[in-house]
């Protein structure tokens, strides 16, 4: 975990203004990956009760456009953040209960997959969502 003189060093650098909200924001998302706006809105409500819902949105939209944080939404998802970012890393959900894992590249260096054909693009990411049952929904599955 980041300290809050790490997060103000990071926003600066990404040349943002460093505010309690942001503060507040980066750490609820590095202490909780993969978390929904709403929840993130609740944890930071614990630190800062008068921030509003709208304060929030911003924040995170703040992060994610300057890269200090990632969003992904995996299919049927509300939109997830997380705090590892630039390393196109992937992700393996649950079917069941939703719980969301990170998962390394097979190669170190992004795109860690090779398109079939590329279109003419120049490919830097790939996105890959992996699916099916987390260890607790399988032991729990009836038989």
């Amino acid at each position: 975990m980041a300290s809050t003189s790490d997060y103000a060093q990071q926003l600066r650098a990404a040349d943002l203004r460093v505010t309690q909200p942001r503060v507040t924001v980066m750490h609820a998302v590095d202490e909780h990956p993969h978390t929904d706006t709403e929840t993130i809105y609740g944890i930071v409500r614990q630190t800062l009760p008068n921030v509003s819902r709208q304060a929030v949105y911003d924040v995170l939209r703040a992060l994610t456009e300057t890269g200090l944080i990632r969003r992904i939404q995996p299919s049927g998802s509300v939109s997830l953040y997380e705090f590892r970012t630039g390393d196109n890393h992937h992700h393996v959900v649950c079917r069941s209960c939703g719980t969301v894992e990170d998962v390394d590249c097979a190669v170190g260096e992004a795109p860690c997959l090779t398109a079939s054909q590329d279109h003419g693009f120049v490919l830097d990411e790939a996105e890959v969502i992996f699916w099916g049952l987390c260890p607790d929904c399988v032991s729990t599955a009836p038989t």
